[in-house]
C-alpha cells in the first residue's frame, strides 16, 4: 500500500532522476555557507585556501556548535527543494510521500521518539556509571550545551526527516514503481555487479576525483554498450527477462537499494576511516531496519521518531573527537575507537530484529511475507484504502 499509492502521482522515472539531482544541488547550495566559513577560517590560520584544508582538520577549524550549525542548514535548503520536486515534478503531497494515512500519526512518531530516546540514552548511562566509566569524561559546560540543545533541537529533526522522507519515502516510492519497467532486472543488476567493484577499487588505490570521474563515466558508457547489445537481441523481450522481472518488481527490492544506497552515503563520514568499511554494515543494517518498519507499518512515522532520537540524543548525550557529529554534548567518549564483529551483529542482528518483534505487536502488523516479498502491483486509484 505504501509503495503502491506513488502510482497514484506522475511516477515516470525520469522524474524521480531529475527529482534527485535538484534535491543534490539543493544540498550543495545549502553546504555553501559552511564551506566558506571553514575557507575563511583555513586563510585566517595561514592557509591558502581549499588546499590547506584537510578532511580531519575540517571538523575541528570551526566551534563545534558553529560547524553544527552551519552542517544542518544544509538539510534545510535540500528539504525545500524535497517540496519543491515533490509538488511539481511529481504533483505529489509530502504527506503522500511520508505515509499511507490521511495525515501524519504523530503519535507514532512520539512514541518512537522516545521509547528509543530512553533506551538508547540508558544504554549510554548505564556504560558511563556501571560498565565502562574510565571509557568517558565529563563534558558540560553550561553556556555552550544550551546553545547546541537550541541548535540540536531545532534542527537535528529536520536532517533526520529529510533522509527518511527521501531514502524511506521518496526514493523507496520512486524505486517501487521503476521495478515495473522491463529494463529494471538489468540495471539493477549491473549496479549491483559495479557498485562493489567500484567501492573496492577505490578502498585499494585510494583513487582522486578524477580517476573516480573516468572510472564512473567508463562504468556508464559500458553500460549503455551491453544495455544496446542486450536489445538488439530482443533479451528484454525474452522469458528470462520476464522471469527476472518476476523477481525483482517485489517489496523487498526497494527496501534493499535504498538501505544500500543510504548506508553508502555514510561513507565518508570520518568515523568510517576510524573503524572501518566494516561499519558499513551497521548503516545499511539500519536503513534496512527503518525501511522493514516503514513497509510493515504502511507509513514511515516510526522511522521518523526514531531517526530523530537517535540523532538528537546522541548529539546531546555523548560525543567523541573522531565522529561526524561532534558537539559541546554531556559526555565525551575518550577511548580508544575499535570496532568488535559483536558491535555489528549485536544492534543488526539482535537488537533490530527485537525492536521490530516489538512494534509488531503493539501495532499488530501481520502478513510479513506479503508486505516484504509480496509484488508491487499497480492498482487502479479508486482501489487504494487508507489506512488507519
Amino acid at each position: 500500500m505504501f509503495i503502491k499509492q506513488a502510482f497514484k502521482v506522475e511516477h515516470d522515472f525520469w522524474r524521480y532522476l531529475i527529482g534527485s539531482v535538484v534535491i543534490l544541488i539543493a544540498a550543495l547550495i545549502g553546504q555553501m555557507p559552511l564551506l566558506l566559513a571553514i575557507i575563511v577560517k583555513g586563510m585566517q590560520n595561514g592557509g591558502s585556501g581549499l588546499d590547506s584544508i584537510t578532511e580531519e582538520s575540517m571538523y575541528t577549524m570551526l566551534d563545534s556548535n558553529l560547524f553544527l550549525f552551519l552542517m544542518l542548514v544544509s538539510f534545510l535548503v535540500a528539504f525545500v527543494g524535497l517540496f519543491f520536486v515533490a509538488k511539481f515534478i511529481h504533483k505529489q503531497t509530502m504527506t503522500s510521500i511520508a505515509t499511507s494515512r490521511p495525515r501524519l500519526d504523530w503519535k507514532r512518531i512520539w512514541f518512537a521518539f522516545v521509547f528509543w530516546g530512553v533506551l538508547s540514552s540508558g544504554m549510554v548511562l548505564l556504560d558511563y556509571f556501571y560498565l565502562s566509566p574510565e571509557n568517558y569524561e565529563f563534558n558540560f559546560e553550561w553556556k555552550r550545551f544550551a546553545i547546541l540543545a537550541v541548535i540540536a533541537v531545532s534542527l537535528i529533526p529536520i536532517q533526520t526527516s529529510l533522509e527518511e522522507y527521501l531514502f524511506r519515502g521518496y526514493l523507496m516510492q520512486g524505486f517501487g514503481t521503476v521495478t515495473k519497467d522491463k529494463y529494471f532486472p538489468f540495471a539493477f543488476i549491473y549496479s549491483i555487479l559495479f557498485i562493489p567493484f567500484f567501492v573496492v577499487l577505490n578502498i585499494i588505490n585510494d583513487l582522486n576525483l578524477l580517476s573516480n570521474l573516468f572510472l564512473g563515466t567508463a562504468a556508464i558508457l559500458f553500460g549503455v554498450l551491453v544495455f544496446q547489445l542486450l536489445k538488439k537481441f530482443s533479451f528484454f523481450e525474452s522469458k528470462t527477462n520476464d522471469s527476472l522481472r518476476s523477481v525483482c518488481k517485489r517489496n523487498w527490492t526497494p527496501i534493499l537499494i535504498t538501505s544500500i544506497i543510504f548506508g553508502g552515503l555514510h561513507i565518508a563520514n570520518p568515523e568510517v576511516g576510524k573503524l572501518g568499511y566494516s561499519i558499513m554494515i551497521f548503516y545499511i543494517g539500519t536503513g534496512l531496519f527503518w525501511g522493514i518498519m516503514t513497509i510493515m507499518d504502511e507509513g514511515m512515522e516510526l522511522a521518523l521518531g526514531f531517526h530523530a532520537a537517535n540523532n538528537l540524543f546522541t548529539a546531546l548525550l555523548v560525543t567523541t573527537d573522531w565522529t561526524v557529529f561532534q558537539t559541546h554534548s554531556i559526555l565525551k567518549d575518550i577511548s580508544e575507537p575499535e570496532l568488535g564483529m559483536s558491535d555489528l551483529i549485536v544492534p543488526v542482528f539482535i537488537m533490530y530484529p527485537i525492536l521490530l518483534f516489538i512494534l509488531s505487536k503493539k501495532y499488530k502488523w501481520t502478513n510479513w511475507k506479503d508486505k516484504l516479498f509480496g509484488a508491487i502491483e499497480e492498482s487502479p486509484k479508486e482501489d487504494y484504502k487508507i489506512v488507519e
